[in-house]
């Protein structure tokens, strides 16, 4: 569900920068203020797995499209609101600048839109709400593929909105809705059914990971951080190979809607300047290492018409394990810098 630069005026792409950046601002201040030094190692192994998980696209039969986890609500039933939204931020930000996994212009649409809505929107108002602080298995369940379903239905609807406010792509807006919301509901069965496994798996096995209020309850031990990474690594570097190559519901929505034909790139002003220097930060555009230009010409332009995902390949793995790795010391060191920025109590999240 990642956007693409295509899609987007500059002025809705520099609106939900806006949005998004302030997010960001206050989430990293509740997250300095917090007294809880377990908090960055298990955001950094957390935010490399949701790297390593969103590279496996799943085929939905009879459509021709696939789907990827977003994995918002899942950060935010482990970590918490503030800090799940900065993981799958940061997530976001290594996918946009190395991978050209979504367009730069776009990138304030995609930390709205997958984690904004699940983490601190629909994991606070919902979730949190229903799933009480003892719940039983039929509660658990239809309280986390409802809140699933929610979130993903949500996102698809915003993607479509802002498309529409921007008004560069002759997309109907009832087509594009009719499309977009049912492909969702079925990827948003999945990403349900992977978070209440998960969650239930930690339940039995480590209930102390699993937050209480808005925080994290327990401080993870080094074998549960080392089963996080080495699983993320393997997901990156070996099952990455194995993602489906059919497009995913976002580009599956639009080709349909445009009759498959691809979207025109915008020239000129902010979208080309943010594409050229999308270019040139990318070192595996589309998960694969980046091709050699020759001399004095210019390299592959970056998707248009939505985003660049995974593709089976040889260089999907090593592109795998160095998202990663990326993913996991940039999102852990970030949390340290705010960890140690201030002592003062964190007000509590609502």
């Amino acid at each position: 569900m990642h956007m693409a630069d295509a899609l987007l005026s500059p002025t809705v792409g520099a609106t939900m920068w806006a949005v998004s950046a302030g997010g960001v601002a206050i989430c990293s201040a509740r997250l300095c203020r917090r007294r809880d030094d377990r908090l960055a190692p298990l955001m950094g192994v957390l935010g490399g797995f949701l790297f390593a998980a969103q590279m496996i696209n799943f085929s939905i039969p009879g459509t021709g499209s696939s789907g990827h986890l977003t994995g918002g609500l899942l950060l935010a039933i482990l970590l918490g609101p503030s800090a799940a939204f900065l993981t799958v931020a940061s997530v976001l930000m290594v996918q946009a600048f190395f991978f050209a996994d979504g367009g730069l212009l776009a990138l304030g649409c995609n930390i709205f839109n997958l984690g904004m809505i699940p983490a601190l929107l629909v994991y606070p108002l919902c979730y949190r709400r229903l799933i009480g602080p003892a719940p039983g298995r039929r509660r658990e369940v239809a309280v986390t593929m409802f809140s699933a379903l929610l979130a993903m239905q949500l996102g698809a609807l915003c993607v479509v909105l802002e498309t529409a406010a921007s008004g560069v792509c002759a997309l109907p807006l009832g087509k594009f809705l009719l499309l977009m919301q049912p492909i969702h509901l079925a990827i948003g069965l999945v990403e349900g059914a992977v978070t209440l496994a998960v969650v239930s798996f930690l339940r039995k096995a480590r209930p102390e990971l699993l937050v209480r209020g808005s925080a994290p309850a327990g401080a993870p031990g080094r074998l549960v951080l080392a089963g996080f990474l080495v699983c993320a690594l393997l997901v990156a570097g070996a099952l990455s190979r194995f993602a489906s190559v059919q497009p995913d519901g976002l580009e599956w929505s639009v080709a349909k809607v445009a009759g498959g034909a691809s979207l025109p790139q915008q020239r000129g002003g902010l979208p080309a300047l943010l594409g050229a220097l999308q270019r040139k930060t990318a070192w595996f555009p589309d998960y694969q290492p980046a091709p050699a230009a020759a001399p004095g010409t210019a390299t592959a332009p970056v998707m248009a018409a939505s985003e660049g995902r995974p593709v089976s390949g040889k260089g999907s793995g090593v592109a795998g394990v160095v998202g990663t790795a990326v993913t996991v010391l940039l999102v852990a060191g970030a949390a340290l810098l705010l960890r140690r920025g201030s002592r003062a109590a964190v007000p509590p999240e609502v």
